[in-house]
This record gives structure tokens, C-alpha cells and sequence, in this order.
């Protein structure tokens, strides 16, 4: 069995998830790559293998606990273990708190919130049968340390992720397993052209002038990349960040200062 450290990371064919693959990639670990999209899933692990480095690609949805079951058994059967583990993948909402349905609820509740479940604690039982210390690492947002109109029920599953995140450090400290999460604000990605799009009915906007409004509140001056998040995602994955557990950080060029 190779000595290699082992990074799985969800929903991680495309955005900030591929930004994250990609660094990790270069930080040695091999990389299993997940999507809900099988196509997506397999082209970013291809583009990483081309580069050199090891990759291998899982379809699985994060809203249904025996997908990510099959995720961690598919990644030990291919590595034999899982070092790290990050809950990526989730879905944004733009809609009137009056206007929301059962339906939306129980669509962006499944994937933000239960899928965050659902990963930690397929990656927890594989980690407390492995020697070594494991690494859980969630996605939250700066939308998880403060409501934003019309994001109303997108803030409340970052909210939710970032409770999680406290109880599930809690538990899993005897077992050797570090549990953090990471808060982006402001990034250029699909997710936030179609947050962008979709806040033009709401906010009576020009296309674009939602992302140009909240964009203007970054103290750094500038959107943020990918790469931006996975520096720092790096660092919690990394043995510099053992004695760092239970922390929900945001990395947003300095909107939010809580």
C-alpha cells in the first residue's frame, strides 16, 4: 500500500472544489475527485493525471448517505485509506424567505447540511480504523457567520455546517480526527453568476450589478479566486493545522469580521 496521503474532496469537478483538487495535488496527496456528474467527475481527474499527479474520480451524490458510504469504500479500495475528507459540495438559493417551499427546503437542507452529515461520518468511520490522524473539512460561508436578504435559507444550512463542525471537533478529538471548515465570500464561479442572475427580479438590478454590489465591500479590493480558498483549505489539510480543530474560518478578502 503506498505511503501517499489520500484527499477526498466532494463536488469537486468544477469551482472552488477543482480549485482545492488541484492544489492538494500539488501538496502530494492523491486525489479523489467527486461529482454528481459522472463526465465532470472523470475530465478533472483526467486533467490531473495529465499533469502528473495521481487522481481518480467517484460519481456519488452527497444527499444520499450510501453514496458517500460507497465513496469512502470506492477510495479504499483504490488507496487503501482517507486522510482527509472535505465536504465541498452544496447548492445556493436565491428566493423571499415568504416565497420558499417545502420542496426548496428539503433540496438545499439535503445537500448542504445532510450531504455535510453524511460525508463526515463515512469518513470518520474510516479514519478510526486507519492509524494516523485524520483531517474532516466542511465548507460553511461568510453566509454562515451572516444572513443575507434573499439568502435567507442558504445562510441557515452554512449556519447549520458551522455547528456541525463545533459538536462533530468534539467527538472526534479521541480518535485523532481534526474537524474544521472553511467560509468563502466572494468567488468567481458559476455559483455566483447564477446567485448573480437570479438577484436581478429580487433587487431590481442590472445583470451583474448584484455581484458588483456585494463585491465592493471586500477590503482587499478584489473577487476572489479559487486558489484563494485552496491555500488556505491546504494549510487545514496539512499537518501545520493539528493543533487547530472545531474553527469555522472566513477566507473572504475581509467582509465579514466576526
Amino acid at each position: 500500500m503506498s505511503e501517499q496521503k489520500v484527499a477526498v474532496i466532494t463536488g469537486s469537478g468544477q469551482g472552488i472544489g477543482k480549485g482545492i483538487a488541484a492544489r492538494l495535488s500539488k501538496d502530494g496527496f492523491a486525489i479523489v475527485i467527486n461529482d454528481i456528474d459522472n463526465e465532470t467527475a472523470e475530465a478533472a481527474a483526467k486533467e490531473l493525471r495529465e499533469l502528473g499527479h495521481e487522481s481518480h474520480a467517484v460519481q456519488a451524490d452527497v444527499s444520499k448517505r450510501e453514496d458517500m458510504t460507497k465513496l469512502v469504500e470506492e477510495t479504499v479500495e483504490k488507496y487503501g485509506r482517507v486522510d482527509v475528507f472535505i465536504n465541498n459540495a452544496g447548492i445556493e438559493q436565491v428566493k423571499p424567505l415568504t416565497e420558499v417551499t417545502e420542496k426548496d427546503l428539503d433540496t438545499m437542507f439535503n445537500i448542504n447540511v445532510y450531504g455535510t452529515i453524511y460525508g463526515m461520518q463515512a469518513a470518520a468511520e474510516q479514519m478510526k480504523k486507519q492509524e494516523g490522524r485524520g483531517k474532516i473539512i466542511n465548507a460553511s460561508s461568510i453566509a454562515g457567520h451572516k444572513g443575507f436578504s434573499f439568502l435567507g435559507v442558504y445562510s441557515a444550512t452554512k449556519f447549520a455546517v458551522r455547528g456541525l463542525t463545533q459538536a462533530a471537533a468534539q467527538e472526534l478529538a479521541q480518535f485523532d480526527i481534526n474537524v474544521n471548515a472553511y467560509c468563502p465570500g466572494i468567488v468567481g464561479t458559476t455559483m455566483w453568476e447564477r446567485i448573480d442572475k437570479e438577484m436581478v427580479d429580487y433587487m431590481d438590478l442590472e445583470p451583474g450589478e448584484a455581484f458588483s454590489q456585494f463585491s465592493e465591500s471586500i477590503t482587499l479590493g478584489r473577487t476572489q479566486e479559487p486558489e484563494d480558498v485552496a491555500n488556505f483549505v491546504s494549510y487545514l489539510a496539512s499537518s501545520d493545522s493539528d493543533y487547530m480543530t472545531g474553527q469555522s474560518v472566513l477566507i473572504d478578502g475581509g467582509i465579514e469580521f466576526s
